[in-house]
């Protein structure tokens, strides 16, 4: 028996679309990464770049659960010697929610120049419209 291998030349491409709306950032983010890396599809070969576009609308009313809102940071480095900056979730879901669902959903790719290629089929929005229907995304359900 052959085990098949995907190449870049046969890998079919969906879009998704994905609303955040009430469901946990953690949850969202495992999910949208195992899309991205194409893991739920029978074709899934580690080495290739095998996912499919994921839109994430709604990102402003994602939740987190328990004291994650005060006691969770989004760290970040400038370059500059002391440069660390910190920024509580509390604030960061208030002013740039679409970055902090963007950052988590990340964290959960692979760190290596696949990983960088997959991260280029997301699209998250904190609205509920986004600018991809001449792509006909289908809508997702996680749950």
């Amino acid at each position: 028996m052959k085990t098949y291998m995907a190449n870049a030349q046969t890998v079919e491409r969906k879009w998704y679309v994905v609303d955040a709306t009430g469901v946990p950032l953690g949850r969202l983010a495992s999910k949208v990464a195992a899309i991205l890396r194409g893991k739920n599809k029978p074709t899934f070969t580690p080495n290739v770049d095998t996912g499919d576009f994921v839109i994430v609308i709604n990102s402003d009313k994602v939740l987190l659960t328990g004291k994650k809102l005060e006691n969770k940071f989004y760290r970040y480095h400038t370059g500059y010697i002391g440069g660390l900056k910190e920024v509580p979730y509390s604030k960061m879901m208030a002013e740039r929610s679409d970055l902090a669902v963007y950052e988590a959903i990340r964290g959960m790719l692979p760190k290596n120049s696949l990983g960088r290629q997959m991260i280029k089929k997301l699209r998250v929005y904190k609205g509920a419209e986004h600018k991809h229907e001449a792509q006909k995304p289908q809508e997702l359900k996680l749950f």
